[in-house]
């Protein structure tokens, strides 16, 4: 099947369509529904009766856009009407979704007169928090975006002329900065006098490029002041009429420093581009076909051309979606009565700082493993990188503030971005609470792979983050010269055991194990050769205070040295590790899925509660429950014995401070009528957070299957029952991963050698 036809099945596919309702509260009895309608919803009707702001606090109007086109200028298309619209409009609903956990209601109106488009939009601001104007033909929609911001105490938003201009003009920031140019020095053509190009041109104003530098050109050629005189072009052209000769788009761009295409596909040649002035910038943006292509503007010319285009499958993609979801995300959040050009500067300066920073390995995954590192190439943060909404958001929220159109402060703006992490993903939310913690009072980590790619890029996020002190083991001169291939802004501290005395870490090695088989020269080798023998030393010698290693060895051979140097604590006899898995609405951590082949009683005994105690780290209160195939002795085994023994011992011990049951089926742990009808006895009065499953073999395969098949997100391993924190990462984790468990450590370090997590 081709695309046309891929894409008729996906939309036909039942339900119809790509958007649907979904309720927000329960609805299930009898009560829920007198709550939901009559005769309780009474009673928020007559609150916003009585004052109507209250509508953001008992509806859905504090978190609903409203999509509104009449299909006149549907792009690639034209004007194919309201109807043929609504595919195109719910697909919008979807991005902002998607990007930034807006609801959307969209509406197509078969409207051409825009007196009555205004009027009939005006009148449905009672339902909305906002309204996103899309696909309106121009001139019309600069009369209809204007009246409906004069007129309503909503914002207004027409991304077909902003859009592009604040993507475009993140990528005009970081060009600039990367080719050494002063932007109200540059000279800027614009292709095209459409709504985006008028509304570009007028936000590189905004931006600091100076009105008379821009140079517009339309299917004519140049608007001069002399097309003005003779009634040529319209009032929103001919604020960009320059006093020259007239021309066509070749004379235009000689000598110009950016060109921004916003007209037609293949115009543009490379002689064009060589005729431009000394590293251009070359952002051709017609769709599907760009105004010349992004190879041949890159290869018309042998100095350095910063080139982007609409398309996904070359760098620099324009893309719209990296605005207007977390524009209006940060207008609703503050109550924001219009979107002004501070917020959008504040958008594009947002996103343009974005693309300085490393990106995360799940971005770069996401587009095929291409190298995204800021430069030429990488001049614009990808659609898909989640940080954007934290970055972005809060930007816009803070301009509405300071311009004084929010009605609704944010009086902490770190709280905030911690609730935009939380639409995210419930791990997001779970690890900000970690994070915190360890930013509090960060401690030194040794990374044992610290030449490693990765290692580096996590180590420079921690020390930015301000989570860790991390100290790098590996070789000085190739953690250095990786660090320069990343382009990061990064001196670490590491200790290269090729060149640092280790005398006192081998002789503290060698007593540790001398009667374990280990000899003086084997300490010696280890110390220099084996980085996880060198960090447990460091961690048990207290020169640091925690260690991560695995991410390029096997589990365990990685375990192998902290066990031997450092050991389980000593209320402990066992280490174990411990998955948390996120869902939607719910936390699970689930041991042990790493360590113990085939425990005994004693065994997940002390993994529950080591596990218990982690959940706490992350502020949820465990409940335990011991897993099995059988219910509370419904099949009596050698096999169902352990954990219902292990359950048993806890539930006797005096000491622990949180419900445990067992055995239990796994549904019967997790499902609460189950629980309470059946099963009314059980110690767990609500479902369990905390899994203990009977074997290795079972946990690994447990937790593997909720991960894929439950869509859960999963965080680990991380390791219990050490006598001083240690981390060891499964081969080929993220970056992420590696940041993740080192703020566990982190926290790990502060708790002391008291904690029974360790």
């Amino acid at each position: 099947m081709g695309l046309d036809e891929d894409a008729l099945e996906y939309h036909a596919r039942d339900p119809p369509g790509k958007i649907s309702i979904a309720t927000t509260k329960p609805t299930n009895t009898q009560r829920d529904l007198s709550l939901a309608y009559s005769p309780g919803v009474a009673a928020p009707c007559e609150e916003i009766a009585a004052d109507p702001t209250d509508a953001y606090t008992y509806t859905a109007k504090s978190n609903l856009v409203g999509v509104i086109s009449n299909g006149s200028a549907v792009l690639g298309l034209g004007d194919i009407g309201a109807d043929a619209a609504k595919p195109v409009m719910e697909g919008k609903g979807v991005l902002f979704k998607r990007f930034a956990d807006i609801d959307v209601f969209d509406v197509e109106l078969d409207l051409d007169d825009p007196d009555t488009l205004v009027q009939t939009v005006l009148a449905m601001e009672p339902t909305f928090g906002g309204i996103n104007l899309e696909d309106i033909k121009a001139p019309d929609c600069f009369e209809i975006e204007e009246r409906l911001r004069e007129q309503m105490d909503i914002p207004v938003f027409h991304d077909d002329q902003h859009g592009t201009a604040i993507i475009t003009g993140a990528g005009l920031l970081n060009g600039a900065e990367i080719l050494d140019k002063e932007l109200d020095a540059l000279e800027v053509v614009i292709s095209g006098a459409g709504a985006s190009a008028i509304a570009t041109a007028r936000f590189y104003t905004a931006l600091g490029v100076p009105r008379e530098n821009v140079t517009m050109c339309d299917s004519t050629g140049i608007i001069t002041q002399e097309r003005v005189d003779a009634g040529d072009v319209n009032e929103y052209k001919a604020a960009f009429a320059q006093d020259r000769p007239a021309g066509d788009l070749a004379d235009a761009m000689a000598g110009a420093d950016v060109f921004v295409g916003l007209s037609v596909g293949g115009i543009v040649s490379p002689e064009m581009v060589r005729s431009m002035a000394p590293n251009p910038m070359v952002f051709a943006m017609a769709n599907p076909d760009p105004e010349i292509g992004y190879e041949d503007a890159k290869t018309a010319r042998e100095d350095t051309v910063i080139a982007a285009t609409g398309r996904s499958d070359f760098p620099n993609q324009i893309n719209n979606v990296l605005g207007f979801p977390f524009i209006f995300r940060g207008a609703l959040d503050v109550r924001a009565t219009q979107i002004n050009e501070a917020m959008k500067v504040a958008a594009a300066e947002a996103l343009a700082t974005l693309a300085r920073e490393d990106v995360p390995d799940e971005v770069v995954q996401a587009y095929g493993d291409q190298p995204l590192q800021f430069g030429p190439e990488y001049v614009i943060p990808k659609p898909l990188d989640p940080r954007v909404l934290l970055r972005v958001a809060p930007a816009v929220a803070e301009a509405a503030m300071e311009t004084e159109v929010a009605r609704r402060e944010i009086t902490d703006l770190d709280a905030y971005r911690e609730s935009l992490e939380a639409r995210l993903g419930k791990s997001r939310e779970m690890m900000r609470i970690i994070y915190n913690k360890a930013m509090a009072d960060p401690k030194r980590i040794a990374l044992a792979e610290g030449g490693d790619e990765k290692t580096i890029r996590a180590a420079n996020q921690m020390a930015d983050a301000g989570i860790a002190e991390p100290v790098l083991i590996g070789e000085t001169t190739a953690i250095d010269r990786q660090i320069d291939e990343l382009g990061i802004e990064y001196e670490p501290e590491i200790l290269d055991p090729q060149q640092a005395d280790l005398s006192d870490q081998a002789t503290f090695l060698y007593e540790h194990r001398q009667r374990k088989g280990m000899t003086r020269n084997e300490a010696q080798e280890l110390v220099r050769r084996d980085p996880n023998y060198l960090a447990s030393v460091l961690v048990e010698r207290g020169e640091v205070d925690a260690m991560l290693t695995g991410l390029t060895y096997h589990y365990p051979s990685a375990l192998r040295p902290p066990l031997q140097v450092i050991g389980t604590a000593p209320e402990a006899d066992f280490a174990a590790g411990v998955y948390m898995l996120t869902f939607q609405n719910r936390v699970v951590f689930v041991a042990d899925a790493t360590v113990n082949r085939d425990p005994s009683a004693a065994c997940l005994e002390e993994v529950a509660e080591h596990t218990a105690a982690l959940a706490r780290e992350f502020n949820v209160e465990p409940r335990v429950a011991l897993l099995s195939y059988s219910d509370f002795g419904s099949v009596d085994d050698a096999a169902t014995q352990v954990p219902r023994e292990a359950a048993t011992r806890l539930r006797e011990r005096a000491d622990i401070d949180f419900p445990v049951d067992g055995e239990m089926q796994a549904d019967t742990a997790l499902v609460e009528d189950m629980l309470s009808g059946t099963y009314d006895f059980s110690a767990l009065e609500k479902p369990a957070n905390v899994l203990v499953f009977p074997t290795l073999e079972a946990g690994n395969i447990g937790y593997k299957l909720l991960q894929r098949l439950g869509e859960a997100e999963a965080i680990g391993p991380m390791l219990v029952g050490m006598d001083k924190p240690v981390h060891v990462l499964q081969r080929g984790d993220s970056v992420d991963d590696i940041v993740n468990l080192a703020a566990v450590a982190v926290v790990d370090a502060q708790n002391g050698p008291s904690t029974s997590t360790r």
